[in-house]
C-alpha cells in the first residue's frame, strides 16, 4: 500500500498535476471578490443605520415649513426629490444647506404626514423605521 501511495510515480504524477500559476491568480480574484461583497455589505448596513429626518418648523403665526434630511444617504437625487415635492403638493421646494453644511429639502407649507406617506410610495428602497417625524418651535421672546 505504501508503494502504490508514495511510489516514485505516483508522487510524479501528483506534483504534475499540481500547478504554481493557477493558485495566486485564484488567490488574488477570491480576495477581489471577498473585498468587492465587504464593500457592498458596508455600504448596505450604512444605509439600513441612516435616517431620514421630516421636521415641520414653526414660522410666524399660523405659517410653517418642512425640512427633510437624509434622502441623499438612499442615493436619491436631492434637485428631482424637490421638483417631485413641489409638484405633488402645490408648493414651493427647494435644495438648501443647514447649519452643519449638509445639504436638506426645505418645502414650504406643513406637509410633514403627507410628505412621510409619499416618500414610502415613491422611493420603496427607504425603509418605514428609518423615517423620523419631528417638531421644532420657535422659542417666544419676552
Amino acid at each position: 500500500m505504501f508503494e502504490k501511495l508514495y511510489s516514485q510515480t505516483s508522487l510524479e504524477n501528483s506534483v504534475a498535476k499540481v500547478s504554481l500559476k493557477d493558485k495566486p491568480v485564484n488567490d488574488a480574484e477570491d480576495k477581489k471578490k471577498a473585498k468587492e461583497a465587504a464593500k457592498i455589505e458596508r455600504e448596505l448596513k450604512k444605509k439600513m443605520s441612516s435616517k431620514v429626518v421630516i421636521t415641520r418648523i414653526a414660522r410666524n403665526k399660523r405659517k410653517s415649513v418642512t425640512s427633510v434630511y437624509g434622502l441623499q444617504n438612499f442615493d436619491i437625487d436631492l434637485k428631482k426629490a424637490a421638483k417631485s415635492f413641489a409638484s405633488k403638493f402645490a408648493c414651493g421646494s427647494s435644495v438648501v444647506k443647514n447649519n452643519q453644511g449638509n445639504d436638506e429639502i426645505v418645502v414650504q407649507g406643513d406637509v410633514s404626514d403627507d410628505l412621510f406617506d409619499y416618500i414610502l410610495e415613491t422611493w420603496p428602497d427607504v425603509p418605514e423605521d428609518n423615517i423620523e417625524l419631528t417638531e421644532e418651535k420657535k422659542s417666544k421672546k419676552g
